[in-house]
């Protein structure tokens, strides 16, 4: 079953809104865990709007699923710290300094010498790379030859236009699949998908390892309650 890792940012964000440590966001990790997340994702930014650093540091301590850190490896200052706490796996985005939220991939042509590189630190440490990245299948190919572990499709264009045409929102990324799966390389998956339109893409992408829901989640625990909500989401991948 594809694994539903649950991206903790926003309750991070709250907690900084009025200082203090309400809510916890290790508690938080805590409880989602408790609740049957299959793993805890973190991208710290160097503002530290949501995610701190040391918020990192202490996650490590409870993380007994799989702790997934997300970011710009182009800050060294972000390298230090995943080389520090050494998470199961790492998600390299291509976000710019101050960018709101990622919003596109990696390409991985263009960058294949840079990529091949930072690719190679993290992997020496042990920790399992998976690489941001549209779903294009040239991308996918020059995924493999960086060698990352995985790719992280970055699915805000699915999203956007899957009330419109799910077939045609879909198409691209049943190719991308393909195209991973034919490499031997892992899928995971990523941005704006919500209990409305998981459900499809699970079942229509085949190898499909990990989902990275945060935003949707959080805001839909509002009403629906944690715990329910989690269950609710992988519950939608079940069904897949």
């Amino acid at each position: 079953m594809t694994k539903l890792s649950v991206n903790i940012n926003k309750i991070a964000t709250l907690r900084n809104s009025r200082g203090g440590n309400n809510p916890d966001v290790v508690k938080a990790a805590t409880d989602a865990q408790n609740f049957g997340a299959d793993g805890i994702t973190v991208h710290p930014r160097p503002d530290e709007r949501h995610i701190r650093y040391q918020d990192v540091r202490d996650l490590k301590k409870i993380i007994r699923t799989e702790f997934n850190i997300e970011g710009n490896c182009r800050e060294q200052k972000f390298i230090d710290l995943v080389l520090e706490v050494k998470p199961d796996q790492v998600t390299l985005v291509p976000d710019a300094e101050g960018q709101l939220t990622s919003d596109h991939g990696w390409d991985t042509i263009r960058h294949k010498e840079y990529l091949t590189e930072i690719i190679s630190v993290f992997r020496k440490a042990g920790i399992r790379v998976s690489i941001f990245v549209d779903p294009a299948p040239e991308v996918i190919e020059g995924a493999a030859r960086v060698g990352t572990d995985r790719v992280e499709l970055y699915t805000e264009s699915y999203a956007s236009r899957y009330a419109f045409s799910k077939e045609q929102a879909i198409a691209p990324y049943a190719a991308a699949a393909l195209k991973a799966n034919e490499l031997g390389l892992g899928i995971n998956a990523g941005h704006d998908l919500d209990l409305k339109n998981l459900g499809y893409f699970a079942q229509n992408i085949p190898g499909l390892l990990e989902v990275s829901i945060g935003h949707a989640l959080i805001c839909d625990a509002l009403y629906l309650g944690f715990e329910n909500t989690i269950q609710l989401y992988k519950r939608q991948l079940v069904l897949s």
